[in-house]
């Protein structure tokens, strides 16, 4: 009889230990899912991790926060203006690590646009072509040259009487000695139009510069939200840990008052582990994506980086389908490129149609009975000449230069309306990405997640009251895990549809 009055007070004290251990568990629970939610994760001592700094719900990702006093960065067209030498970008590589920077989506675009090593290629390029023009437009060498027809005489290159003296020559009759200069001349017009022509391919060349630039912004994008969405799973994963933590304290709890089977402990236990295993590919993915930014930006793939921004931040509002094709239509580099090109390939037209007009040269020449090494012994006189350079053959030449020319003007058009035709089925292709993500996302936040989570919390109230489920517990927490999983690989697929759509239209994403 005292026996069993021990044991029933035994399980009276060990059931108020258990409510009392299960209330403390569901605060802490809801504790730090609330710090969760309000500030990062400072204690994880992985070499991959990513601090994530929210904002209020006022910000968006058209305005982010800029560090220190730094100006907001131009647009990029800014990137690629006339560089002087005082302030040309130089390429380089660091070759060792420095202490962690702390970065935001607009910081990265920035240090693309001056450390790229491929951006920094094309701007020499277009530098490059730049400096063509002023040398087309420049005028022709001019020749100088100088004749010596005075051979001494009676030697070999007098050829036999050749230049032999005469009372009427005492110093022979090919004497004379000229001093000339020669200056071509095109047509009028011909070198204005052979510069602009070179002015606007190198400007050309500026467009493709911005279109790669955002093209490279586009992949940038990419890879910063996959990381902002590589840490957000690793949060999810530790709560999942959390959770399995309590589901395991309470199956060890009912074990030893004989309301359960020991195989449900070791149940929880493998799926803590599992969880736990699954952090590990998680921040592998998050190492490759930081290492993979460092190398676009131009820095060391091993700089440490922190990464500023919160995955579920998203923009206040897109430019409809309508506003977005009219910008591409009219702002795009990749069009302004095409464009630009058309016009050259017109103005070649014209160029090449001036080939029938004659080119001219003057020469002007000096002449002195003496020799180059003799004192003068004669007087001097002076001859102009002017030339003229016709086209002969009967225009030959010309005629498939301006066949030629105009060939490449109808393939410059259809490279630009076929450019156009592609740069708006892009934009239609990642506006209905973008809706897709977006009701995706929407989808989960609002009705999947929040299901999953109370069938996790009826599941796990009704297990903690010595009732039965214990499969349907670990199957509502796995679900809850995956869901939570899917939300943010939602949420960074809807941030990275709305980057690569407003570079796809030609804007910056913010």
């Amino acid at each position: 009889m005292i026996h069993g009055q021990s044991k029933t007070s035994e399980r009276i004290v060990a059931n108020i230990s258990l409510l009392k251990w299960l209330a403390c568990a569901f605060a802490s629970i809801f504790f730090a899912s609330a710090v969760f939610a309000q500030s990062p994760s400072t204690g994880s001592s992985t070499p991959a991790s990513v601090t994530v700094q929210t904002n209020e719900a006022k910000d968006s990702l058209s305005a982010p926060p800029v560090l220190g006093s730094e100006p907001n960065p131009a647009n990029a067209a800014s990137l690629f203006a006339p560089v002087k030498p005082g302030n040309t970008p130089k390429i380089y590589a660091k070759g060792a690590p420095s202490g962690p920077a702390e970065m935001d989506l607009r910081q990265l675009w920035t240090e693309l646009k001056l450390n790229n090593p491929q951006l920094s290629s094309l701007r020499e390029s277009y530098l490059s072509a730049k400096a063509t023009v002023p040398q087309i437009a420049a005028p022709a060498n001019p020749q100088v040259g100088l004749v010596w027809s005075g051979m001494p005489v009676n030697s070999p290159f007098a050829l036999g009487g050749a230049n032999t003296p005469t009372p009427q020559y005492q110093n022979g009759i090919s004497s004379n000695n000229a001093i000339s200069i020669a200056q071509p001349f095109q047509f009028p017009g011909k070198k204005s139009l052979a510069s602009d022509i070179a002015n606007t391919n190198a400007e050309a060349l500026l467009a493709q510069s911005e279109s790669t630039y955002l093209q490279l912004g586009a992949q940038l994008s990419t890879l910063y939200y996959t990381a902002l969405a590589s840490q957000k799973q690793l949060q999810v994963l530790k709560e999942s840990v959390m959770r399995l933590e309590m589901i395991k304290n309470v199956a060890k709890a009912r074990y030893s008052n004989n309301a359960a089977a020991y195989v449900e402990y070791l149940n929880a236990q493998v799926s803590q582990s599992s969880a736990q295993a699954d952090q590990f590919n998680v921040e592998r993915q998050l190492q490759v994506a930081l290492n993979n930014i460092n190398t676009l930006v131009g820095r060391h793939s091993r700089e440490k980086l922190v990464l500023r921004g919160d995955v579920r931040r998203a923009m206040n509002s897109v430019p409809t389908l309508i506003e977005l094709e009219d910008y591409a239509e009219t702002s795009h580099p990749s069009l302004k490129s095409s464009a630009l090109q058309l016009e050259a390939a017109r103005k070649g037209v014209d160029l090449a149609k001036k080939a029938y007009l004659p080119d001219f040269q003057v020469i002007g020449s000096s002449y002195t009975p003496r020799g180059p090494f003799s004192a003068n012994n004669g007087a001097m006189f002076y001859q102009l000449e002017l030339d003229l350079i016709i086209p002969l053959y009967f225009f030959t030449k010309e005629k498939y230069g301006v066949e030629q020319a105009q060939r490449n003007q109808a393939a410059a058009e259809a490279g630009n309306i076929s450019n156009r035709q592609q740069i708006v089925l892009a934009v239609n292709s990642a506006y209905a990405t973008y809706e897709q993500s977006k009701n995706q996302t929407q989808f989960l936040k609002e009705r999947q997640v929040p299901q999953a989570d109370a069938a996790y919390k009826v599941g796990l109230t009704q297990y903690s009251n010595n009732g039965q489920g214990f499969n349907d517990l670990l199957t509502a927490q796995t679900q809850l895990r995956n869901l939570e999983v899917q939300l943010a690989l939602a949420e960074s697929n809807l941030l990275q549809a709305q980057a690569v759509l407003l570079v796809t239209s030609g804007k910056e994403p913010f």
